[in-house]
């Protein structure tokens, strides 16, 4: 399979979620490398880390749009609860001892870049106004320094 690129029209114009979304596609980068070594133990502890790092990307980035006022959240939340069960239904597959790291990189591929130029970019309009607010704010007790620490456990 062919490596993720990102590109320009990617962005959403927030650093942080960009920065985000570009850590996931490292991830789905790495699983098409570890499907390519053959060694299912190095394909399980990246999907182990590529799980764990959208559901970390996927609570602050909720956690943002209910702290800037969004009024589409609960829709958002909805879109990101069935993706994580589907992404859910591979890990278990995955644990049976299915072969799935083609078909969750594909999946991967065409839902995250949809999902970042559709879902995304409409709460960017509510939300980037408010980062400035939320950004000028990033010494340790600040909003986006509490909040990074929170989900990723440092800044990312």
């Amino acid at each position: 399979m062919a490596h993720l690129i990102w590109t320009d029209n990617l962005d959403t114009g927030i650093a942080v979620i960009d920065g985000q979304h570009r850590q996931i596609v490292d991830f789905i980068n790495q699983l098409d490398d570890a499907q390519a070594t053959g060694d299912r133990e190095l394909i399980g502890e990246v999907i182990e880390g590529l799980v764990d790092y959208t559901l970390s990307h996927f609570a602050f980035e909720e956690t943002l749009m209910e702290d800037s006022g969004y009024e589409y959240l609960r829709g958002h939340k909805k879109v990101h609860e069935l993706f994580v069960r589907r992404v859910a239904e591979f890990q278990e597959k995955f644990k049976a001892g299915e072969d799935v790291a083609g078909g969750l990189h594909r999946l991967l591929s065409r839902w995250l870049f949809n999902h970042i130029r559709n879902d995304d970019s409409a709460y960017v309009p509510a939300v980037k106004p408010k980062m400035t607010v939320l950004v000028e704010e990033k010494d340790e007790g600040g909003w986006l320094s509490r909040t990074l620490g929170r989900f990723f456990g440092s800044h990312s």
